[in-house]
């Protein structure tokens, strides 16, 4: 690399040698000698190296790997380069190799064809290498792997760029003071000893889980105060985790500014130079524009080591997998500590919050349970029900649809209406309330779990190092702002310092507006298409000859478009995320976090749009305007609008929320998980397979450690993980109160989507850098509007969609009693079948076995025999009122009641609090100590010298005079020192 930028300066012709041959002889003449001399010295070298997590010397730890592809020539010649270190021997080397001004190599005339982009690609590794190489980083290569036409950069960071960059990112190490944790006395203290020991069966093996009764106080890395830390281990003193992350920031820093040389002839070569200068004055490449670019395929730190096999080493990956990603660790407590020291503090913050909410659905569902139970217990009591299922009342209800729907007895909807009270019960509305407050409780308790866990892991005082990370660009932002000041040097104007501006954005804007309009407008319509396809099967089915069939036309049609909803559900899902996606990439944001951010609120307005726009319509907008018989609202001229069962739509909702939300958790959230990670890693062993058998490697050769993880999925961020638990969080929170199941089919799931997903974390995927993080960032505040709104859909459920309301104005208004004896009858309208429109009446007015003069509908309307028949009564306005009423006082209520348990409960745990503050005056008593101890240093030191000016000062003029070298060395010892 080195050597590169030494001839740089002088032209290929000048040099009267072409560079493609330098490098062939080069890779003829040494690397391959230099290899075969390794591999026949070394009985076993990748032993030694642990394979390929430790350099080939078997001493320097990789700390992270880069990856890129290369050709092989055409003359069957292979660029080997196995255990060639770079940062040392190779500048000495390649001198060696190359000749003087003015030597022709006869070679180069029969060189074949080359690809320019390809060397165009290396040359820039190369400056990029040499970048990090001047930065303090050690490289190794390694060309010489079982995978086809793949290289290998293998980085380790020495001890002195270890303290540079950690110090540079004040990242928080622990000191040699350690110091006592406030411990329980008493009472307390006896309840915690017996809840551990209760607890202990459910504790993860592993030493990081423990109890710890003593803390290292920790403070922001320092060379200059490196006698404050335990030195005593250089290896642990940084662990992987913090290596990889330190290497990470070195090669997002480091930027390649061009590519060396242009490798075209005649015009294509002017072109490329041209674009090659453009590059060097405003195009700076890091890491990221790299592997955007294809310069690099891939960049990874390395897992610890093997999770499975036989005589594996202990390590961190292994213990994981055996105390955390195993199903059969279900019911354990998840070793969070382990999970940060492995993956970094924004991983383990995520499963962290994911334990906490899986734990506060234990309560939640329970109280479910004893709903639906009390429901249950409750169904031969409730008199509605009982009226309905009583045959001897003898109601005629009219028509479900025109012409091939006939009259039908209320009691042949018995089935549904009983089903309905175990969801429908006044235990229900107790139900919302609770969720409500579990909602505001959840979020508090996790805000105090966050302030114990940013305390465990050193996170106090984090916003400097936050701003840091924000401010550095993308590399498509990078590359706009290129594209911006090439258009602007073409037009001859200055171009310093540009940036995108709303005007260059502007476009990207309107594209996201109508995207997004366009998207919400498609779910719409295929909610509407599913309502057209149920009113025109209702009416087919009504056609059926068999009674069973006309009885069962309810529930077949509401089950199979549920299922079809179920279905669009997940296929939009995929396709707004991938759309979502790419409206976030066409804005170009500035830095990582603000993608993040405007991508999860894209992604989370398009998935929460399909998955609950086919619940909201069942639930406030079904069976509210389909007029009355002999005037009803048509679609088309030709589909009448649905109705409600007689029992109202809250069992319509329930089996509606139920199929979407298990079938959701089912096949998107586990099966697709599962499935889709096993098939892409059978294709790529297919692939892999198919190349080994072009290759002649050894067959019972053992693959380096990052040739193994270069076969893993990449890591696409937490963004989908968080996505499905948010949605779930939905379901669990806003239609709860037709549904008390939802928590605890929510806790069945989760309780596998832990074990699904640190399974994932630890055997699938390649190791993410670890990330700092003390917060779960926008998912809190996303998380609280839910919240909010949940109290708001509830209200309204209860209110509008359940028959809570109607049955407390009956009681209390209209009951003669006392009881819930005529309800049913008193919510029923009459209605005259003479006056139906024509053609709208009945084909067989005689299918009951009797001529039908007067059916019923539900509604609250005049009868016929009134002077206003068919209009609106005055007991619709007085139940209307009331259910505005419920929806004031029950918001209200509710939010008060959240914001006092908000209030009530404090964001920081008392003991945290008092053990912050002990950690900063225990900081400053080391300072002063040290301090302390520097004064008493130096009035030691003038203490000596006083007393030795004074020993001085004693003598004979002739002593002195003798020994006037003692005298000067006396006075020149204060200086010395």
């Amino acid at each position: 690399m080195r050597v590169n930028k030494t001839y740089s300066c002088l032209p290929a012709e000048e040099k009267g040698i072409h560079i493609i041959n330098i490098r062939a002889i080069e890779d003829i003449g040494y690397d391959q000698y230099e290899s075969t001399l390794l591999n026949s010295l070394s009985k076993n070298p990748d032993a030694d190296c642990k394979y390929g997590l430790y350099f080939r010397d078997g001493k320097r730890k990789v700390d992270y790997i880069l990856v890129y592809q290369y050709k092989k020539s055409s003359a069957g010649r292979t660029v080997t380069r196995r255990g060639h270190n770079d940062s040392t021997g190779r500048s000495t080397k390649q001198e060696q190799l190359l000749p003087g001004k003015g030597v022709q190599l006869e070679m180069g005339e029969s060189e074949p064809h080359m690809d320019y982009h390809e060397d165009d690609k290396r040359f820039r590794r190369e400056e990029y290498e040499g970048n990090l190489v001047e930065a303090g980083l050690e490289l190794e290569h390694d060309e010489d792997t079982k995978i086809h036409g793949i290289g290998f950069v293998k980085i380790h960071a020495p001890w002195n760029v270890l303290c540079r960059e950690a110090e540079f990112l004040k990242l928080k190490m622990p000191t040699k003071k350690m110091y006592q944790i406030n411990q329980t006395h008493g009472l307390l203290k006896k309840i915690n000893s017996v809840i551990q020991k209760i607890t202990e069966p459910i504790q993860p093996k592993v030493a990081e889980h423990k109890p710890q009764t003593v803390k290292r106080l920790s403070y922001p890395f320092s060379r200059e105060k490196q006698h404050l830390f335990d030195l005593s281990d250089r290896d642990s003193f940084f662990d992987s985790k913090t290596r990889s992350t330190i290497v990470y920031e070195i090669l997002k820093r480091t930027t390649c500014t061009k590519a060396k040389y242009s490798m075209g002839k005649g015009e294509g070569r002017k072109k490329e130079a041209t674009l090659l200068n453009k590059r060097r004055k405003c195009g700076k490449y890091g890491i990221t524009s790299l592997l955007a670019n294809g310069v690099y395929s891939a960049a990874y730190p390395l897992h610890d080591g093997d999770y499975e096999g036989e005589n594996i080493e202990p390590n961190d990956r292994k213990l994981l997998c055996e105390e955390w990603a195993s199903y059969g660790v279900f019911y354990k407590y998840q070793p969070i500590d382990l999970v940060r020291k492995y993956f970094g503090e924004k991983i383990g913050l995520y499963f962290a919050w994911l334990g906490v909410y899986t734990q506060m659905l234990i309560p939640a569902s329970i109280v479910g349970i004893i709903v639906f139970l009390y429901g249950c217990a409750t169904v031969d009591e409730n008199i509605p029900s009982m009226e309905m299922c009583d045959q001897r009342n003898n109601i005629t209800m009219c028509p479900l649809c025109d012409r091939t729907c006939s009259y039908w007895k209320m009691s042949s909807a018995c089935a549904t209406a009983r089903a309905s009270h175990l969801f429908d019960n006044p235990a229900t509305v107790f139900f919302s309330v609770f969720m409500a407050l579990w909602a505001a409780t959840f979020m508090e308790h996790w805000k105090r779990k966050q302030m114990r866990l940013n305390y465990r892991w050193d996170l106090t005082g984090f916003e400097e190092e936050e701003e840091a990370v924000k401010d550095h660009p993308r590399a498509e932002y990078e590359a706009k702002v290129l594209e911006k000041s090439l258009r602007k040097e073409h037009k001859h104007k200055e171009t310093d310092k540009e940036k995108l501006t709303w005007k260059d954005r502007f476009p990207a804007y309107l594209t996201n507006f109508v995207g997004i309009i366009f998207m919400v407008g498609l779910t719409f319509a295929i909610v509407f298409g599913v309502i057209i396809y149920r009113i025109s099967t209702a009416a087919a089915l009504a056609i059926s000859s068999t009674p069973s069939g006309r009885s069962s036309v309810r529930v077949t049609v509401t089950a199979t478009a549920v299922i079809i909803n179920l279905v669009v559900i997940i296929i939009l899902d995929e396709v707004y995320g991938c759309i979502a996606k790419w409206l976030t990439q066409i804005e170009v944001p500035k830095t990582d976090k603000n993608f993040e951010e405007r991508l999860i609120f894209k992604a989370f307005l398009l998935k929460f749009v399909n998955a609950y726009t086919p619940i909201f319509y069942v639930a406030f907008f079904k069976g509210r305007f389909v007029g009355r018989p002999g005037d009803y609202v048509y679609i088309f001229h030709s589909f009448r609008m649905e109705e409600c069962a007689p029992g109202g739509c809250l069992m319509e909702l329930c089996i509606q929320l139920s199929i979407i939300m298990l079938g959701k958790q089912l096949i998107q959230n586990n099966l697709f998980e599962i499935g889709i990670p096993k098939m892409k890693k059978f294709i790529r062993y297919m692939k892999l397979k198919r190349r080994h058998s072009l290759d002649h490697e050894e067959p019972m050769k053992k693959k380096q450690r990052y040739e193994v993880d270069y076969n893993l999925e990449p890591f696409a961020g937490l963004t989908p993980e968080y996505m499905e638990m948010i949605i779930q969080f939905g379901f669990v929170t806003l239609f709860v109160a037709s549904f008390p199941l939802a928590p605890l089919f929510a806790l069945l799931n989760n309780i596998i989507e832990i074990r699904l997903d640190a399974k994932k974390f630890v055997t699938e995927l390649r190791r993410p850098v670890a990330v700092r993080a003390k917060d779960i960032g926008i998912w809190y505040n996303i998380l609280r509007g839910i919240g909010k709104l949940a109290v708001i859909i509830n209200a309204f459920v209860i209110s509008f969609t359940s028959d809570f309301i109607p049955r407390l104005v009956y009681l209390y208004m209209y009951s003669e009693n006392g009881t819930m004896h005529g309800f049913v009858n008193h919510t029923l309208s009459s209605f005259n079948v003479s006056d139906f429109q024509a053609g709208t009446a009945p084909n067989d007015p005689m299918d009951l076995g009797y001529e039908v003069q007067i059916c019923r509908y539900k509604d609250y309307r005049e009868p016929p025999w009134s002077e206003n028949k068919y209009d609106i009564s005055k007991d619709f306005w007085a139940v209307l009122a009331a259910r505005l009423a419920f929806v004031i006082v029950f918001q209200n209520l509710v939010m008060f009641m959240s914001e006092f348990v908000d209030w009530i409960i404090p964001d920081i745990p008392k003991d945290i609090s008092q053990q912050i503050h002990k950690e900063k005056v225990l900081m400053v008593e080391v300072f002063m100590r040290e301090e302390q101890g520097k004064l008493q240093l130096l009035e030691t030191w003038k203490d000596k010298d006083k007393k030795k000016g004074e020993n001085c000062n004693n003598h004979s003029p002739r002593l002195s005079r003798s020994h006037s070298g003692s005298l000067s060395s006396c006075h020149s010892y204060p200086l010395d020192v």
